[in-house]
């Protein structure tokens, strides 16, 4: 993408930031969270209903020089759906080409083929108790590469349960680098869902929302 089209392109953005990475197997890492506003689900546990409108529209360009600011390697395009504006594909393709190392958060609802090959897709299967698993998108799991992660966000034994068969059924243990199993805040006991993992010695990540023990469920963390 040239700089004049990244001058000329622009996205509805809901914030900037930097924090540390809470999810996915770089948890911990300072990173560059932008965040994009709008989405085209409704998740039960959505914990971002504050960027489904508003935000403000900023060139790529811009995106880029603030990103740049912050001084670090990380960064994560989330939102909301970052994928439900065309754009989103030259913001993660410019960022690669200036040696950011880019993740992409997702819900999976919408075809992620096209992402660039050097991001590391964090696609999100919606499980039964979101109320939005009719609207995945199972032929994403095709376009996934060895780097990438699938994420389930798991409220009772019901959602756990689909989990493992997905993962079965579609042999993710194997296709991807991490599967990550997280328990939906103060909605399932972190305990609880632990001691299921360990019991059935899956081979999944569990992971606990860090940014949220450490801050707060609060935007711009």
């Amino acid at each position: 993408m040239s700089q004049v089209a990244e001058a000329v392109a622009s996205l509805r953005i809901t914030e900037i930031f930097l924090s540390l990475q809470g999810e996915a197997n770089t948890v911990g890492l300072p990173t560059v969270f932008v965040r994009l506003t709008g989405c085209p689900l409704r998740c039960t546990y959505c914990d971002s209903a504050y960027a489904f409108s508003g935000g403000r529209v900023i060139a790529i360009k811009d995106v880029i020089d603030e990103v740049t600011s912050h001084g670090v390697k990380h960064v994560t395009v989330t939102g909301g759906e970052p994928l439900a504006q065309p754009g989103a594909h030259q913001l993660m393709t410019a960022l690669c080409d200036r040696g950011f190392s880019v993740s992409l958060e997702t819900s999976g609802a919408l075809a992620v083929d096209e992402v660039d090959a050097r991001v590391v897709k964090v696609v999100d299967l919606k499980t039964p108790a979101s109320a939005e698993s009719h609207r995945n998108l199972w032929s994403n799991l095709a376009a996934l590469n060895a780097h990438d992660q699938v994420k389930f966000v798991i409220c009772d034994r019901q959602d756990y349960e689909w989990a493992k068969l997905k993962c079965d059924e579609h042999d993710l243990y194997d296709r991807v680098a991490d599967v990550l199993f997280s328990p939906s805040h103060e909605q399932l006991n972190p305990t609880e869902l632990a001691n299921w993992i360990v019991q059935d010695k899956k081979p999944v990540r569990m992971q606990l929302q860090l940014h949220k023990l450490l801050w707060g469920d609060v935007p711009g963390r």
